[in-house]
């Protein structure tokens, strides 16, 4: 059996059924739970942490060398440059965002993300 959303295969027993898809635990928990990018509680949350106790992931931190190199990328070239899934660099955006370390700019029409 394949995801509705994804077309990842799913193992039997694993599957989830929302809104009449079958759905694998990725997609499903991104049903539940959609990324926001502009959310102002988890802004307020992230600048009321120290500087100091700000990890960035390697993840994180590759997203912003890519940005600084750049200059700015929209979301199929950043995802292709620090090899990610369009997915999972959607989060790791909406992470940076909330800590204020990049944000989007329109550029053409398009969306670039840039630093901060």
């Amino acid at each position: 059996m394949n995801c509705d959303r994804c077309g990842e295969t799913i193992e039997p027993g694993d599957e989830e059924i929302c809104n009449s898809q079958t759905l694998c635990e990725d997609c499903y928990m991104d049903v539940l739970s959609p990324t926001k990018i502009c959310d102002p509680w988890a802004v307020h949350h992230a600048k009321s942490c120290p500087e100091s106790e700000i990890n960035l992931t390697s993840t994180q931190q590759n997203i912003i060398t890519a940005l600084s190199e750049t200059g700015g990328l929209e979301m199929t070239p950043l995802a292709e440059r620090v090899s990610l899934s369009t997915r999972e660099l959607e989060r790791n955006l909406a992470t940076l965002r909330h800590m204020e370390k990049i944000k989007a700019r329109p550029e053409n029409g398009r969306k670039v993300f840039c630093l901060w």
